[in-house]
């Protein structure tokens, strides 16, 4: 059995949570959960193998959590959020000092992405 780890974040706006994460990001909804019309919802979305759970239950974590998410070909999906022209947020690339470029992203909860793609040289 392979092992994954999976993040939750903590959101407060559907709609919000939409916009940032399906439209601009570029992830997939694989599934949605709710008990009953108007309770909170719990979802997964998925991207590139990267996998998230978004959950509006106040029980369920805390917001302002970050995930380090290891991503191959960060320029050209950088450029991809660039040329969206996203007003809320314009990521910039960053070569860090273990010899990685990152990004970071904030979702409109506070929770944080962060992009690591390791140099191969």
């Amino acid at each position: 059995m392979q092992s994954q780890v999976i993040p939750i974040f903590r959101i407060f706006d559907y709609t919000k949570a939409i916009e940032f994460y399906i439209q601009w990001l570029g992830f997939s909804i694989d599934w949605e959960h709710t008990f009953e019309p108007g309770a909170p919802r719990y979802m997964q979305i998925s991207r590139d193998g990267i996998v998230l759970h978004l959950t509006e239950h106040h029980g369920d974590c805390t917001p302002g959590s970050k995930a380090l998410i290891r991503y191959s070909g960060l320029r050209a999906y950088h450029q991809q959020l660039i040329d969206k022209n996203y007003v809320y947020n314009r990521p910039g690339l960053e070569e860090a000092p273990w010899n990685s470029l990152t990004m970071t992203v904030t979702d409109p909860f506070g929770n944080k992405l962060f992009f690591n793609e390791p140099h191969t040289s």
